[in-house]
């Protein structure tokens, strides 16, 4: 019986990379239009949301999704979630409609095809460079002067299997504040359960998602980003706690 639960996971990541590959080899050529122009990233949104759609399903999972406010079309916003998982960048993508741009780890641009358009339409981050930290600042700015939002998981990584909610990054929220755009958390429960980064582990189900209420950052000043930071985590640790009441860290 163990050694067909290791033929089931292992066939169960096999089949998640085939699902990333299979849309962007058939859309390929459209994909490319897509990056080809700044004014043309919605379209790629568009594109990235039908992938996202179709990994979760071709998995077996299921997503619930609850917003206790819905953003505005054409507003921009910053969004943050707890990460867990593979699955939380297609998870996200599923919960947000308006078109919004990832601040990620430079690594994951060596990820063959995905890495690819990864590096086009995202903003990297080196964390161990304060020159990185830096250009990330200069191109969020960009990217939100054109009505974009933008997306950043503020663990900074994916914390140990045994660690619900690492410490949070002070970065979404000082970008947050220089902007004075409304921050959005979001609640990911069941990630970590359905495709950690633990192999031999997961599998198809739910996953419930939480839309917080936005927090506003209208006024607010640099002095302002350890407590909107410490506001976001507790929305976020209360929620999980709703969801597992074992959790207590």
């Amino acid at each position: 019986m163990k050694i067909l639960k290791y033929i089931f996971w292992t066939l169960y990541r096999i089949w998640f990379y085939v699902l990333v590959t299979l849309p962007i080899l058939v859309l390929f050529p459209i994909l490319l239009i897509s990056i080809s122009k700044e004014s043309w990233y919605p379209l790629f949104f568009r594109l990235a949301r039908f992938w996202a759609k179709f990994i979760l399903l071709g998995m077996g999972f299921t997503y619930s999704i609850n917003r206790d406010e819905i953003p505005k079309a054409h507003e921009s916003y910053m969004f943050v979630a707890n990460h867990t998982s593979m699955a939380d960048i297609m998870l996200m993508l599923v919960t947000v409609k308006n078109p919004f741009v990832f601040v990620g780890k430079a690594e994951l641009t060596k990820i063959p095809l995905f890495g690819f358009f990864y590096k086009r339409t995202c903003i990297l981050v080196d964390r161990s460079s304060p020159k990185s930290r830096h250009a990330v600042f200069l191109r969020a700015q960009k990217r939100l002067q054109s009505g974009l939002s933008i997306c950043i998981f503020p663990e900074g990584g994916v914390p140990e299997e045994h660690i619900e909610l690492d410490e949070f990054q002070n970065g979404a929220f000082r970008l947050a504040i220089n902007h004075q755009i409304p921050l959005v958390p979001i609640t990911f429960a069941d990630n970590k359960k359905r495709l950690s980064y633990t192999f031999f582990s997961g599998g198809p189900g739910l996953m419930r998602v939480k839309m917080h209420e936005f927090i506003t950052t209208k006024g607010l000043g640099v002095e302002d980003t350890k407590p909107l930071k410490d506001e976001t985590k507790e929305v976020i640790l209360k929620q999980l706690q709703v969801f597992n009441p074992k959790v207590n860290n």
